[in-house]
């Protein structure tokens, strides 16, 4: 068992590295995305299917090795794929990645990460020992932890990884909603004066208005589930 986590690992050491080789990281930057927009297009319009499998899988391996990039790529998503699909896609994807990194934490990597990131990643231990799946749904609602450090703490807690799919899931389909849009909004410029349009301006004013409003509603929900475990009936 041990040798097949080296090997396992190995392999993983290999695929950063030819990542990092090739230049791909850098890559995957809205400008660069956004220049090659339209020979994407014409790729997808000519193979749909590879297009998608190509973009999916690139999205996985991004998210899953930890890698910058997944908020172009998400943005990039709705440019390409338009609303729908691209929310469909990016959604799926990032879950998949993020999941693969919370496997990868557990089996192979626990002692590094613990030695590592353990003053960060205690506070994550405790929310979920108090709140268990609700505080990993508030954490992928509001992005205050870096989204690739949820994934290797819950890798560390005794959260199932089907559990930690779909609150995982659940929880970023609102936030890669507003990503996918505002790359469906980018993806109709076609002047400097588009910048200025009022539905991309407000596209990406709802990224940065999403999580308040989410802390907000989580609060008011904490609030009032407060109240009522303090109601008369509760008090012995």
């Amino acid at each position: 068992m041990k040798l097949k986590k080296i090997l396992i690992l190995i392999v993983i050491v290999i695929l950063v590295v030819a990542v990092k080789a090739s230049g791909l990281d850098q890559y995957l930057t809205l400008a660069n995305l956004k220049g090659s927009l339209d020979e994407f297009k014409a790729l997808y319009e000519d193979n749909r299917m590879m297009v998608i499998a190509c973009y999916f899988i690139v999205y996985v391996l991004t998210t899953s090795l930890s890698l910058p990039g997944a908020s172009p790529l998400g943005i990039a998503g709705g440019a390409l794929f338009g609303f729908w699909t691209g929310t469909i896609i990016v959604s799926f994807a990032s879950t998949v990645g993020a999941t693969f990194a919370c496997l990868v934490s557990r089996f192979l990597l626990r002692d590094w990460i613990q030695d590592r990131f353990g003053h960060r990643i205690k506070r994550i231990n405790e929310g979920i020992e108090k709140e268990g799946a609700f505080y990993l749904f508030t954490l992928r609602l509001i992005p205050v932890v870096p989204f690739w450090l949820i994934n290797i703490a819950m890798g560390l807690t005794k959260m199932s990884l089907v559990k930690f799919y779909w609150v995982s899931q659940i929880g970023m389909l609102p936030g890669t909603m507003v990503f996918v849009n505002a790359g469906k909004e980018l993806a109709k410029i076609e002047s400097v004066g588009g910048i200025l349009s009022p539905t991309l301006i407000m596209s990406f004013a709802l990224i940065g208005i999403l999580p308040i409003a989410a802390k907000k509603l989580i609060a008011l929900y904490r609030s009032g589930r407060g109240k009522s475990s303090a109601g008369p009936g509760n008090i012995c």
